[in-house]
This record gives structure tokens, C-alpha cells and sequence, in this order.
């Protein structure tokens, strides 16, 4: 009996054993999986954040997308409404020629860039308009005007070494051959007559009822918005769209969705040093414990090398080094700061169209560090890996990122495969 009590027990601790051992088991396999769907779970949720933040940045996309085409549609419903008056209807095309430079390989041909010019314009405004739609009654009319301080145009390409003063004219003379209806026009001295000029003709034009479409390539800055307010309270805003240039429209005027028009190898890509065409005579002005600084058409330069030493933070400097006139933006000064002279390395050297000898104080760089980043790196834009990686000066990544208004028009000037990186889901780029 006690043989028979002492089997039993042993069978029942087995079996309990054995329970209590795969109780183990599915307890060790139970937390595994808990913790493998909770790490699931925090994956989707942190990809559920950024496909969230995508679509609102596409429903935000749009709606600017609709606001621009329920402007356009209220224009043509304009249109259509005074149909006889259309029946011979205008394509204009207006462009501050002091701004939106010809591409250097267009001003060397001489009168057949002019006309090369004339035509890449007319095809890439014609792709634009089939495009949008744009229907056309009766027989149209298409004219270019481009605005000029011919004088100090000349100035700044013959200085930048774009061009000869013969190649100048020359070009000048294909472009107004290439139609009876492509003009240049000497606006006269200074860009604010260039954009008195444009200002003008776009309030003048706009309102026609035989205008379909305004192109300007011009009147990017804050001080067009007047001109686009009253527009757009006649409902006349659709009729416009920016060519794009050297120079970006300023926030408040990319906050009107005007549509724009990129046209390839038709522009220099970045905005020249400016050259006065009246320089005046070197100046002396008095300065307390500095001695006396000697200016010629705004630019401050030392006089001295102890001059120099006493400047707030010195940069990198070719010479005595000279100041930047405080009054201007580094970009126009004359010239320009090199950007790879300052950041990288410059492999122009003396043939560098921009300036080497400027001494740079620590915010100044940094200042034009952060402007150098609102530009495409070439290497990144044409599909190539960048030599510099992260040292390089110029902008990797399109500064708005995946929200950028013009990548959806494919009209972005960081045209490389990972320039639009998603946005993070605190609103921040890799």
C-alpha cells in the first residue's frame, strides 16, 4: 500500500512538473510577443504620424492648388463673358531684363542667341499655356517686352564676364529680329525705373479684355503687392504668372498662388553683382580712432592693415581685406561674396566672378551660409554624389522639404531624386 501511495505521488509531481513547466514556456512566449506587438504598435503609430503630416500637407497643397484655379476659372469666366471683345486675344510676356539675366552660353552667340533666347522663351510659354488649357479665340497676338537700365545691364555683363559690348548689341538685335513683336526697352537709369516701367505695364495690360495671359519675369518683391491686390479684387490675378529666375518671389507674393513658369537654360541660374553705370568719385569720411576710410560707389575698404586688425571678427581674406557696405544685403554687394571662397574652397581662383577679398565678420558668414543653403548643390541636382557631403556650402535638401508648392508643379530648382526628404513627424527634414 505505501509502495502503491509513494508511485501515485511521484506520477502526480510529474505531472505537475510538467504543467508547471509549459506554464513557463507560454509565459516566456506570452511577454515575447507582447513585447514584440508593442515595438509593431509604436512602428505604426510613429508611420501612421507621417503619413498623417503627408496628407495634411497635401490636402494643404490642394487647397492652394484650387485657390489658384478658382482665380483662373473667375478670370476666364471673365473672358468668356466679353467673348467679342477677345476675338483677337493678347499672350504678353513682360521681364525685368536687369534681373532675370540671359544665360551666359546665349549672350556669347551674339544675335543668334538673341534669337535662340527669343525661341526657347516662345516654346516653353506655349508649354505652359497648352498646359493650363488656355483656350484661344480668333487669332492670337504674342508679344515679349524686356525692360532694361541698358547701361548698367551692359556694365554688370561686360564686369561679370558674360559677354563683349559687341556680343551685346548683337544679341539684343536677334532677339527684336526673331518677331515685330518682341521689344526691348530702355527703361532709363536705376532698377527702380526698370520697375516703374513693369509696374506700369502690368497694371495697364492686366486689365485689357483681350489679355488671356500676362508672363512676367519680374516683380517678385513686396513692393508689386499693391499692383496684385487691386488685380485680384477685379478678379483679374488669374490672368498672371511668374517666369522664374535667379530670384525667388518673396513669401507674401508666393502667398497669392500665382502660377509659375520655368524655362531651362534660359537664365543665369544665380543673380549677377550689380555694376553702377555712374560710379561716383572715392570719398573721405571721418571715423572716430580709425583714421580715414576711403569709399568708391558705397564700398568701404581700409586704408591700412592696422585698420584692418581692429575689424570685428575677421574672416578668411585675400590683402588688406575690405568692410561690407552695412547698408547693403551680401548679395549686393559689388561684388558678391564667393560663397565656396568662404565655406569651401573655391577652385575659380582670380577668374571667380565673385569676390575673394571681403572681410567677413562671424555673423556675415553665417548669413551667407544660410543663403548658400537656398540653392541646389549641382553634383545632388544632376544625380551625382556629392564630393563634399556634409561640408558642402550648398543646399542638399530643398529648404521646404516635402511641402515645397513648386515641387508639384515639377517646377523646383532641387531637381535631385532625395532633395525632397518627408518631414519628420515635429515638423522638421533629415
Amino acid at each position: 500500500m505505501t509502495s502503491t501511495t509513494t508511485a501515485a505521488g511521484e506520477v502526480n509531481k510529474q505531472l505537475w512538473d510538467d504543467a508547471l513547466t509549459r506554464l513557463l514556456d507560454l509565459s516566456t512566449v506570452t511577454l515575447k510577443r507582447n513585447a514584440d506587438l508593442e515595438t509593431r504598435v509604436n512602428e505604426l503609430e510613429l508611420e501612421l504620424s507621417v503619413w498623417k503630416q503627408a496628407h495634411s500637407n497635401m490636402v494643404e497643397m490642394v487647397d492652394r492648388d484650387k485657390k489658384a484655379h478658382n482665380v483662373q476659372v473667375a478670370t476666364l469666366n471673365r473672358q468668356l463673358s466679353s467673348l467679342d471683345a477677345i476675338k483677337n486675344p493678347f499672350i504678353l510676356c513682360a521681364i525685368d531684363g536687369n534681373t532675370n539675366i540671359f544665360n551666359q552660353t546665349l549672350w556669347n552667340q551674339g544675335q543668334q542667341g538673341g534669337r535662340l533666347a527669343a525661341q526657347l522663351l516662345t516654346k516653353g510659354i506655349a508649354e505652359y499655356l497648352s498646359q493650363e488649357e488656355v483656350q484661344v479665340f480668333g487669332r492670337l497676338s504674342f508679344w515679349i517686352t524686356i525692360f532694361v537700365d541698358r547701361e548698367r545691364l551692359l556694365a554688370t555683363l561686360i564686369g561679370s564676364n558674360i559677354c563683349t559690348s559687341e556680343q551685346f548689341k548683337a544679341f539684343f538685335t536677334g532677339f527684336t529680329e526673331a518677331s515685330t513683336r518682341f521689344l526691348v526697352v530702355d527703361a532709363g537709369t536705376g532698377q527702380s525705373s526698370v520697375d516703374a516701367k513693369l509696374q506700369e505695364y502690368i497694371e495697364t495690360y492686366a486689365r485689357f479684355p483681350q489679355t488671356l495671359r500676362l508672363i512676367l519675369g519680374g516683380g517678385y518683391d513686396s513692393g508689386y503687392l499693391g499692383t496684385y491686390s487691386s488685380l485680384n479684387r477685379e478678379e483679374l490675378l488669374g490672368k498672371l504668372a511668374l517666369l522664374r529666375g535667379p530670384v525667388d518671389p518673396t513669401d507674401d507674393v508666393q502667398g497669392l498662388a500665382i502660377p509659375s513658369i520655368s524655362v531651362e537654360e534660359l537664365f543665369e541660374l544665380h543673380k549677377l553683382p550689380g555694376v553702377d553705370s555712374k560710379r561716383p568719385g572715392p570719398i573721405s569720411l571721418p571715423t572716430t580712432g580709425l583714421g580715414s576710410i576711403t569709399t568708391n560707389g558705397g564700398l568701404i575698404s581700409p586704408q591700412s592693415e592696422s585698420h584692418f586688425s581692429r575689424t570685428s571678427e575677421p574672416s578668411r581674406q585675400v590683402g588688406p581685406g575690405k568692410l561690407i557696405d552695412p547698408t547693403k544685403p551680401l548679395h549686393k554687394q559689388s561684388p558678391p561674396p564667393c560663397n565656396e571662397h568662404y565655406l569651401m574652397t573655391c577652385s575659380k581662383g582670380s577668374s571667380c566672378k565673385y569676390s575673394h577679398e571681403w572681410n567677413l565678420t562671424a555673423e556675415q558668414l553665417d548669413t551667407l551660409s544660410k543663403n548658400a543653403k537656398k540653392a541646389p548643390c549641382n553634383y545632388l541636382k544632376n544625380g551625382l554624389p556629392c564630393p563634399y557631403g556634409s561640408k558642402c556650402c550648398w543646399g542638399h535638401v530643398c529648404p521646404s522639404g516635402s511641402r515645397c508648392f513648386h515641387l508639384s508643379k515639377g517646377k523646383c530648382w532641387f531637381k535631385g531624386a532625395s532633395m525632397h526628404p518627408p518631414v519628420s513627424p515635429d515638423g522638421s527634414t533629415p
